[in-house]
């Protein structure tokens, strides 16, 4: 891990000026995609993907399947009865701690629910808030099956009152999806589940396909390929984001106990090489326990070699003066997870302006925030909690606002606005509240 010194040289690398590093491919994915697509560009693959899919709908879902996950698929669903099935796949342990994660993000949910404010109509104006019609949920493949992103995508959409969720997930050998990831869904209250996964899945839920039914918005983190289609489909379909690799921040001073330090740092450095571990604290003595600890504990790890390439290449131990100083850097590089492991940590909390999440205390590790805590863990990262928020019950409803002009408001507003339409060139805006002064 780099080891940084002084509140300057900190702010210097945890400034975020380059673009988003991670659009950025290997050389042997660039040649993979040269063989494919006849590009090293992972963008403009991704347009190929995606005008492919608009056009040819389910036979392009089929083929990508073949050709980018070896999956041979007759039928792109899940069907209803492998879904249940499923339950009898997965350890009993782990579907008894699913319903009990499900049962705190949607306690959490629905909290937030009863606390955003409702309809409300005043004299002459007003708002509606509806349900987004139909949500698409993107939930990653390869080696891992994220079931716990299927609870933390799925639930806050179905507490906001979505009326259809579709989940989408890459297929494995003969189309096959995790048990666990079916069993997930179906304690979120998924409807539809389907085995394709990419820029491909993503194409057919903003575009439709003869299977795949057009979706309002899209949410849930991917590969790279994933997150350039997102982009690429926005404003003919809405997206919660563009989610990075996993990002820890922790804050601490002399109290902090290094083991546990040491361990939120490699918790999220085992997630991805271009995942990022940054400790700032106050005292470099815990600074040197906590380097000697991450070596400790990270020969222990099955996933040492991405740990190990992940701290050497983006992890960071810092060393600043006091805690105001790391909560200003914090805010300047507006970590995914800030965790403070200081004396009276909460009374810093006002001090925290960008932040996906917050962690309090040395028992509150980052992990519970991925699994348990209630909160959605599908947070903002590479900087962008600088101006948006985890994924939440707001980002599955809209609002409507609402004008009832009577008598009374045209004759007290109607002048106004015929003056500043004048003013601005536009004649027939004021004529139409002119006439109306008229007949009045």
């Amino acid at each position: 891990m780099i080891v940084i010194e002084g509140f300057q040289s900190a702010k210097l690398a945890l400034s975020r000026q380059a673009p988003v590093e991670f659009y950025s491919v290997s050389a042997s994915l660039g040649q993979r995609l040269k063989e494919m697509f006849d590009t090293d560009d992972p963008e403009q693959a991704v347009r190929q993907i995606v005008n492919e899919v608009r056009n040819r709908g389910d036979a392009a879902l089929r083929d990508y399947n073949l050709k980018i996950d070896g999956a041979k698929t007759a039928s792109l669903e899940i069907s209803k009865q492998t879904i249940a099935s499923a339950y009898q796949e997965v350890d009993r342990e782990l579907v008894s701690a699913l319903k009990l994660a499900a049962e705190r993000i949607r306690s959490f949910h629905n909290a937030q629910k009863d606390n955003m404010g409702g309809e409300f109509t005043s004299l002459d104006s007003g708002q509606l808030i509806r349900p987004l019609e139909r949500v698409g949920i993107y939930i990653p493949g390869g080696t891992a099956a994220y079931s716990s992103t299927v609870l933390m995508t799925a639930i806050p959409a179905r507490v906001a009152g979505v009326s259809e969720i579709i989940l989408v997930t890459p297929p494995r050998l003969a189309g096959a999806v995790p048990p666990s990831v079916l069993v997930a869904a179906d304690i979120a209250g998924v409807d539809r589940i389907f085995g394709v996964g990419g820029a491909q899945a993503i194409a057919a839920l903003a575009f439709g396909t003869e299977s795949i039914p057009r979706v309002d918005k899209i949410c849930g983190p991917g590969s790279i390929f994933v997150m350039l289609a997102k982009k690429l489909v926005y404003g003919a379909v809405d997206i919660d984001g563009l989610q990075g690799p996993s990002e820890v921040l922790i804050i601490a001073d002399e109290t902090a106990n290094p083991g546990y330090c040491a361990a939120d740092l490699l918790a999220q450095a085992e997630h991805d090489p271009l995942a990022s571990a940054i400790l700032i604290t106050t005292s470099r003595q815990l600074a040197d326990e906590v380097s000697r600890e991450v070596e400790r504990q990270l020969d222990d790890l099955p996933r040492r070699d991405i740990a190990a390439e992940c701290l050497e290449n983006r992890g960071m131990l810092v060393v600043v003066s006091d805690v105001d100083e790391a909560i200003e850097l914090s805010n300047l590089y507006a970590p995914e997870h800030l965790y403070l492991m200081v004396s009276k940590a909460d009374t810093y909390l006002d001090k925290v302006s960008s932040a996906g999440c917050v962690f309090i205390g040395e028992k509150a590790s980052v992990v519970m925030g991925d699994y348990v805590a209630g909160p959605s863990h599908a947070l903002p990262t590479a900087g962008t909690a600088r101006f948006s928020s985890p994924l939440n019950v707001g980002d599955f409803i809209k609002f409507i606002s609402l004008v009832n002009i009577d008598e009374t408001s045209l004759k007290k507003l109607g002048r106004a606005a015929s003056t500043i339409a004048r003013a601005e060139g536009f004649d027939a805006h004021a004529l139409a509240i002119e006439r109306r002064l008229k007949s009045g």
